[in-house]
């Protein structure tokens, strides 16, 4: 087969819908090394991807970024044709504008509909755009692959798409969250980010989605001898973390860190206590994975994709509720089985997620296309 990709995202995304178009990428290449691959990308110059898979790749000849969106959305369908793929699969939520004019069977991955479910985070005018870009992936794609069966219910409900449309695929996530690291690991990282001896770790940009505050909140009222450490992006949001942990005495046990590399990430994983992450809404959430394959106990929302993705293998709470996140918390903290059988459940949970599964149930697809 002939398979084309979007895959700006591969290009330009170092984190969520970049990792995923990259594991995509790469595993097909491995996995099913007889077809030939095609990426289209609005910008050309990446160190995100290794140079063996950047042979069938296709970029604009326009420099500026304006034009180079411009053929992203209404000329790349012409580029597309020219290959004649037997399938085009927009891996972020888009297809071309004028994608019926080709032959390709036509497949998007919806990641989650925040912007529908959450429209207080957004401005009014990105929402709009979103929702009519959303709106004809679904109605033009001939497949719909969704992250999650919640993400699948929420296509379903808001743009009025037939369930036989949409096939549930899983994501997977780095392998480098399986090795297993030394001693001497640790202590550079806990150096290097002057990490506290005991924390427990929440990994994302750090916005109020992600409700972080809930957790120093509940760390503050049980009185709990732990501190927190927030990985992510910084956003406005922040500024009320920090306020918060200022006026209740508590930033001593607040650490923020925002320039991670890749390589230190699995390993602060692999240090901490607990892995806490009490979003209210995601379309999968990748990192409740990362924790499971590091061995982490885990506590996460009790309702949507989190519950979907962590199933029996970790604490699942009420995220609205500091009580409900404090003494589970605390929990596993005074309670070494507990704090044991979640770590093996974690291990085996992390195994439904491996990178050939979500390969292997992605090429069925195709192949039933």
């Amino acid at each position: 087969m002939k398979i084309a990709f979007d895959a700006k995202r591969a290009f330009s995304n170092k984190s969520g819908l970049g990792n995923y178009s990259r594991d995509i990428i790469r595993g097909l290449h491995e996995y099913y090394p007889n077809n030939t691959y095609y990426l289209f990308s609005p910008n050309a110059q990446t160190d995100l991807l290794e140079n063996k898979y950047l042979k069938n790749t296709i970029f604009p000849k326009a420099k500026l970024k304006i034009f180079k969106s411009y053929w992203r959305s209404f000329k790349m369908a012409n580029d597309i044709d020219k290959i004649k793929p037997d399938i085009y699969h927009g891996l972020s939520n888009e297809l071309p504008k004028n994608i019926a004019k080709t032959s390709a069977k036509k497949i998007v991955t919806i990641h989650d509909l925040i912007f529908l479910k959450l429209p207080h985070l957004y401005k009014f005018i990105d929402r709009k755009i979103y929702y009519k870009k959303f709106q004809f992936a679904c109605n033009n794609a001939d497949k719909i692959i969704a992250t999650s069966e919640n993400t699948k219910n929420d296509i379903i409900e808001e743009f009025k798409i037939k369930p036989e449309k949409i096939e549930v695929v899983y994501q997977s996530c780095n392998s480098v969250f399986l090795q297993k690291y030394s001693e001497k690991d640790f202590e550079r990282v806990k150096e290097k980010y002057k990490l506290p001896q005991k924390y427990i770790l929440t990994v994302g940009t750090i916005e109020e989605r992600k409700n972080a505050l809930q957790v120093l909140k509940a760390i503050f009222d049980f009185n709990l001898d732990i501190n927190y450490v927030l990985v992510g992006k910084k956003t406005k949001y922040l500024n009320k973390i920090i306020a918060w942990s200022k006026e209740h005495n508590i930033s001593h046990k607040l650490h923020i860190l925002d320039n991670v590399s890749n390589e230190d990430l699995p390993i602060i994983y692999q240090i901490c206590e607990i892995f806490a992450y009490p979003s209210i809404y995601e379309g999968f959430g990748i990192p409740i994975l990362e924790a499971f394959n590091s061995g982490n106990p885990v506590i996460t929302a009790n309702t949507g994709a989190c519950s979907e993705v962590a199933a029996e293998a970790a604490l699942k709470v009420d995220v609205s509720d500091t009580k409900s996140i404090g003494l589970a918390i605390k929990n596993i903290l005074e309670n070494e089985n507990l704090k044991l059988e979640l770590q093996e459940k974690a291990k085996s949970r992390a195994n439904d997620f491996r990178l050939e599964n979500m390969l292997e149930n992605l090429y069925r697809v195709y192949q039933n296309l």
